[in-house]
Parts: structure tokens; C-alpha cells; sequence
């Protein structure tokens, strides 16, 4: 890995990293001989998680550390960072990787709605401006990579309160790419993390065999590494079902109801099936 901030004895923190791309994530820094902070909700699950990713660092058992953290609590990010930084005195690589998916209705629970926002979009956030300032003060190359959603940005029906935080995470992202690469001397930037489908706790729904269109956590991670080696900020990860060409095509057709004038969603919109079928079809994705 030739990115500098991926260099051994460097240190990463992850949120989520109890599970799924999160402990993916971790294992492979601390496979690179990075030092390691996984942070969780408190329980066997992160204690696990902490031992699994230990046994892969060449650095051993004290290259890892585990901090139960609720993302959703900026009381609880700032006890985070303060001690990441009493362990291992200074941070890198911060991937804000937490998230819920409870399900949700326009018109469904305001708890539901409250939940998801405080853990996908909060979190994120709250994260991210704890975490920089120090970041950016030790001089040293780093990366803030938050972990985003398709959802976030084709936005299809079935769950608002997740595509509106996914959304909002994307925004956030853009602006703190933006303010990063303006700030004199600064080492840091921003990336954002779109999976596919990816077989995780959060998308099992019970299922224990990973679904032949999905990718696993490593795959996703995986190629979350290439990206950060090109530099890319948009890290949009295909699946085994969809190809980077149809996501391409699926976002320009969102894209497209606001310079068509067509009616939101209009993907799904029984009106214009034929028509976006059509544009799926086309070899040249284009807007129109």
C-alpha cells in the first residue's frame, strides 16, 4: 500500500468495526502493521473483534486496542479520541463506518427516524470535526474516510430516514473535502466510501450464506484500498450483480429528473419504466 498514511506503526481508528466492512477494515490496517482502535458498541462482539484483528498485526496484542463507544453521544467520540491518543498519541486514519438500518416510513416512528440520524449522520459528522482538528495539527498524512450509501445517492423508496442520513453523510463529506484541501499545511482529506451489496449483519436479515450477487466486507475493503492508493474521493465499489456502468447510469438518471423536469424518483415511477429501461440500454450513459 503506497499511501503514506497506511504506513506501519501509524494508527487508525474505526467506528463499527465490531462487524462487517468495519472489522475488515481493521484487520487489513493492522495488517499493515498500523496500530488499531476498534470502536463499538460495549459487549463479546468488539472483544472479539479487538482479539481476530490483534492476530493478524505483526506488531501483536498491543498494536490493538478496543473502546466501546456509542457514535450516536459526542461525549462519548471525545472519549474515544482521548484515548486513541493516550495509547497511541496521535490518529491518521479515521474511518466513521457506523451505521444502523432499523427500517423506516415517511409517516413511521419518530424513534426509528431519531435513531438512524444520530448514528449515521451524526456520527459521521460528530466524528469527523472531533477528530480533525488534531488530525490536521500533527502535520503527518492522513485520511478521514466516512462510509456513505448508494441509498445516499440514487435515494429509492423502501426506507427514507436511511437515504436522508446517507445523503446528508455525502454532502458533509464533499464540504469537508473541500475545507480540508483549502486549509494551508494540511495533510489530511476526505473520502467517501459508497458500497454495493455487501453481505453484513446489517444486510443479512438472517441469513448465515452470503447471496451470490453480494460481495463480502473484505472484497469491499478491498477495493476501498485501490481507491485511496489513486486518490479517488467517490470510492463507488460494484457488487456481483451491479457493474460500475449501470451504477454510473442509474446515477445520471436521478441526476436527470431534475434537468428533465420529471417527477422525483421517476425510476420507479410506472410512467417511465420503459423509458429508463431504454436509457440502461444505451452503451453511452447520458442525460436525456
Amino acid at each position: 500500500m503506497n499511501h503514506p498514511a497506511f504506513a506501519s506503526n501509524h494508527v487508525a481508528v474505526v467506528t463499527g468495526a465490531a462487524s462487517g466492512i468495519g472489522l475488515a477494515a481493521a484487520r487489513r490496517f493492522a495488517g499493515l502493521g498500523m496500530n488499531v482502535v476498534l470502536a463499538d458498541l460495549p459487549g463479546e462482539r468488539l472483544d472479539k473483534a479487538a482479539r481476530e484483528t490483534a492476530a493478524v498485526s505483526p506488531h501483536g496484542p498491543d498494536s490493538v486496542i478496543a473502546i466501546a463507544t456509542d457514535v450516536s453521544s459526542t461525549d462519548s467520540l471525545e472519549a474515544l479520541q482521548a484515548g486513541a491518543i493516550a495509547r497511541f498519541s496521535r490518529v491518521h486514519v479515521l474511518m466513521n463506518n457506523a451505521g444502523i438500518q432499523p427500517g423506516s416510513a415517511i409517516f413511521g416512528a419518530q424513534d426509528a427516524w431519531e435513531k438512524v440520524f444520530a448514528v449515521n449522520l451524526w456520527g459521521v459528522i460528530n466524528g469527523s470535526r472531533i477528530f480533525a482538528p488534531a488530525m490536521i495539527a500533527h502535520g503527518q498524512p492522513g485520511l478521514i474516510i466516512n462510509t456513505g450509501s448508494k441509498q445516499g445517492i440514487t435515494t429509492p423508496p423502501g426506507d427514507p430516514a436511511y437515504n436522508v442520513a446517507k445523503a446528508g453523510v455525502k454532502a458533509f463529506t464533499e464540504a469537508l473535502q473541500h475545507d480540508l484541501r483549502t486549509t494551508p499545511d494540511c495533510n489530511i482529506t476526505a473520502h467517501l466510501l459508497i458500497p454495493g451489496f455487501v453481505h453484513t449483519g446489517l444486510t443479512a436479515n438472517g441469513r448465515t450464506e452470503k447471496p451470490e450477487a453480494a460481495w463480502t466486507a473484505q472484497e469491499t475493503v478491498d477495493f476501498m484500498m485501490q481507491s485511496l492508493e489513486s486518490s479517488d474521493f467517490y470510492i463507488l465499489c460494484p457488487d456481483n450483480d451491479v457493474a460500475r456502468a449501470t451504477d454510473e447510469k442509474r446515477i445520471l438518471w436521478a441526476a436527470g429528473d431534475i434537468i428533465e423536469n420529471r417527477p422525483p424518483l421517476s425510476r420507479w415511477h410506472p410512467d417511465y419504466a420503459d423509458a429508463f429501461k431504454a436509457f440502461l440500454a444505451k452503451d453511452r450513459p447520458g442525460i436525456s
